[in-house]
């Protein structure tokens, strides 16, 4: 019998988020180690050299990027294919997942949701407000004029769920977490399309870890969600001493 899959990192991650959910939709068993990457010890520092999460472990390969882990897992577990089979539309939707993981992962994560929720409790740094209302009323509103232009009034973007749903909705629960609210009116594509994907199980499932380590001291992690219930790894590559990554965002 195969043993699980590990996962390095916090369900709090949109990119760990990404990878749980296809590991869910592939009925592929996994554990967790769900540490955010600042909390990182030096062992973590050797399965990924650039301190980011998710990092996936099996029985053949250890990989620290979340597009390489999912393209990985649709090779290794081709059904359901979560990849379109037309190449054009194959392209397509890797290059709505990059822009997902790059440009989403910029403006969403490393600038807001970085700013109220991880800045403040593991740096001990405040949010600029006069930043903050940048993001808000300048940045975001792009991101979503384009997400309007390339998501459908119904269903997903290309017929059966696949690799670039998974990706973008990953990013909306920490829009959620950051205390920001999409305007319907505004972008009602987007806002019905988000809705759309979350209520799917393989997100739904997860929510309740993410809500419970929202309100939870990061010390305190580990301990909640075993009370929980979720699949923890019984070994941690995680410190409580919070260490800066290579990469500058």
């Amino acid at each position: 019998m195969q043993e699980p899959v590990r996962i390095v990192g916090s369900y709090l991650s949109p990119y760990v988020r990404k990878a749980l959910v296809v590991l869910d939709l592939k009925g592929v068993d996994y554990e967790i180690d769900p540490i955010i990457p600042f909390m990182g010890d030096d062992r973590f520092s050797e399965i990924s050299p650039v301190r980011r999460v998710p990092v996936l472990m099996d029985d053949r390969v250890t990989l620290a990027d979340s597009s390489v882990i999912c393209q990985y897992l649709e090779d290794r577990y081709p059904v359901p294919a979560l990849y379109p089979t037309d190449v054009a539309e194959r392209a397509q939707a890797r290059w709505l997942e990059e822009y997902a993981d790059t440009r989403m992962g910029d403006v969403f994560i490393w600038r807001l949701f970085n700013a109220v929720s991880i800045n403040p409790y593991v740096w001990g740094t405040k949010a600029d407000p006069r930043e903050l209302e940048k993001i808000r009323l300048e940045e975001m509103p792009l991101v979503f004029d384009y997400l309007e232009s390339q998501l459908p009034a119904s269903g997903y973007v290309f017929g059966d769920l696949s690799i670039a749903d998974i990706a973008i909705t990953s990013f909306f629960r920490n829009v959620t977490f950051s205390r920001y609210a999409l305007d319907e009116t505004k972008w009602p594509r987007t806002a019905a399309f988000v809705e759309r994907v979350l209520a799917l199980e393989c997100f739904r499932k997860l929510m309740p870890f993410e809500e419970i380590l929202m309100r939870t001291p990061i010390a305190q992690h580990r301990e909640v969600l075993s009370a929980i219930g979720a699949p923890l790894m019984a070994d941690t590559y995680g410190t409580l001493e919070p260490r800066r990554g290579i990469l500058p965002i």
